[in-house]
C-alpha cells in the first residue's frame, strides 16, 4: 500500500482493522463486454450475454416461485409436492449459477439483485398469498415454457454465431433440466382415478 504524505509517497503498514464503508466507480457497466481471449468476437459475446441474462432473470424468478410453492403447497399431495418443489428449486439454483458464470466468461455482467431480476424477467409475478395446487403447477408450467422457448431460440442463435459454449449450456443444461421438470409437474395435472379405474 502506498500513501501520499505532503506530495511524497510512503508505504503504509498492513493493518488488521477492516476498511469499511468503501465506495467507488463501477469498473464495468451492466450490458457492456470486457472481452476475454476466448476466441469469440465481442459482438457474439454481447449477443450471447444479453440472451443469457434474459434466461438468468427468468430462471431466478422460476427458482423463487418453486420455493414459494414449496412453502405454501397444501392438500392431500402436500408431502410429494413439498419435496418435488424443493428438488426443482435446487436444480434451478444450479442453473442460475451455471448461467451467471457463462455470462461472466463471455465478458459480460450477470444480473444479480432481486430488484434487477424483477425488472428483467418476463415470468408473471404470482400473488403473495397461497394458491391452490393446480394454479401453482400451472404457473410453474407456464414459466418453464417461456424459458424453454427463449432458450431454444438463444441456443440456435449461439450455434449460428459459433458460440458452442453458450449453445451447449442452453441445450444440455437449461433445456434438458426444464423439460424434465415439466414432465414431473404436468403429470400432477392429469385427472386419473386414484382407486377405481373407469
Amino acid at each position: 500500500m502506498v500513501q501520499r504524505n505532503g506530495g511524497a509517497r510512503t508505504a503504509s503498514r498492513p493493518s488488521a482493522k477492516p476498511k469499511i464503508g468503501q465506495r467507488g466507480k463501477e469498473i464495468q457497466e451492466f450490458g457492456s463486454i470486457a472481452r476475454l481471449p476466448i476466441g469469440l468476437d465481442e459482438s457474439v459475446c454481447e449477443s450471447s450475454a444479453e440472451a443469457l441474462n434474459q434466461t438468468l432473470a427468468d430462471t431466478m424468478t422460476l427458482r423463487d416461485m418453486y420455493k414459494k410453492h414449496h412453502w405454501q403447497v397444501t392438500g392431500h399431495t402436500f408431502y410429494q409436492l413439498h419435496l418435488l418443489f424443493d428438488k426443482h428449486y435446487g436444480e434451478q439454483s444450479e442453473l442460475v449459477d451455471v448461467i451467471a458464470e457463462r455470462i461472466q466468461v463471455l465478458g459480460g455482467i450477470s444480473v444479480a439483485m432481486a430488484a434487477d431480476v424483477a425488472e428483467e424477467t418476463r415470468v408473471p409475478r404470482p400473488p403473495r398469498g397461497r394458491e391452490e395446487v393446480p394454479v401453482q403447477i400451472s404457473r410453474l408450467l407456464e414459466a418453464h415454457e417461456l424459458i424453454l422457448t427463449q432458450a431454444r431460440a438463444a441456443a440456435k442463435e449461439a450455434d449460428e454465431a459459433g458460440d458452442d459454449g453458450t449453445n451447449d449450456l442452453l441445450v444440455s443444461n437449461v433445456v434438458r433440466t426444464n423439460e424434465m421438470q415439466v414432465w414431473f409437474l404436468a403429470e400432477h395435472l392429469v385427472d386419473t382415478p386414484a382407486v377405481d379405474a373407469d
